[in-house]
C-alpha cells in the first residue's frame, strides 16, 4: 500500500502564493522509477480535475493550460515528497487540492492523467483564494 499525505492548504489572498506538499510512504511492488505523481483538484459543485504531474524519474512536468505560468511541480527525492508552488493564485483556484500517484506513469504518452489512470490517492488539502 502507498499513502500519500497533502500539507499546506490554507487561505489566500488574491495575487498570494501557497505551496503544497505531498509525502508519499509504503511499497507498491514497483519501484519509484516508474511513477508519475500528479495533482489533481476539485471546485465546489464541480468534477476533479487533473492539473499538474511529474515524473519521479525524470521530472519531466506536465500542466494543464490554466495553471502553465503560475503553478510548478516538482518533487525531492531523498523526502519522498511532491510539492506544487502555486502562485499569482486566483478566487478560480479555490478548490480541494488532491496528490495521487500512477504507479506507471513513466508509461503514459498522454501527458495528461484522469482520475481512472491513479494508483493511490491523499486525502486532499483545502485552498482558499479570496478576492
Amino acid at each position: 500500500q502507498v499513502q500519500l499525505v497533502e500539507y499546506g492548504g490554507g487561505l489566500v489572498q488574491a495575487g498570494g502564493s501557497l505551496r503544497l506538499s505531498c509525502v508519499v510512504s509504503g511499497r507498491s511492488g514497483r519501484t519509484f522509477s516508474s511513477y508519475s505523481m500528479g495533482w489533481f483538484r476539485q471546485a465546489p459543485g464541480k468534477e476533479r480535475d487533473f492539473i499538474a504531474a511529474v515524473n519521479w524519474n525524470d521530472g519531466n512536468t506536465y500542466y494543464v493550460d490554466s495553471v502553465k505560468g503560475r503553478f510548478t511541480i516538482s518533487r525531492d527525492n531523498a523526502k519522498n515528497t511532491v510539492y506544487l508552488q502555486m502562485n499569482n493564485l486566483k478566487p478560480e483556484d479555490t478548490a480541494v487540492y488532491y496528490c495521487a500517484v500512477d504507479l506507471d506513469g513513466i508509461y503514459n504518452r498522454r501527458n495528461f492523467w484522469f482520475d481512472y489512470d491513479m494508483d493511490y490517492w491523499g486525502k486532499g488539502t483545502l485552498v482558499t483564494v479570496s478576492l
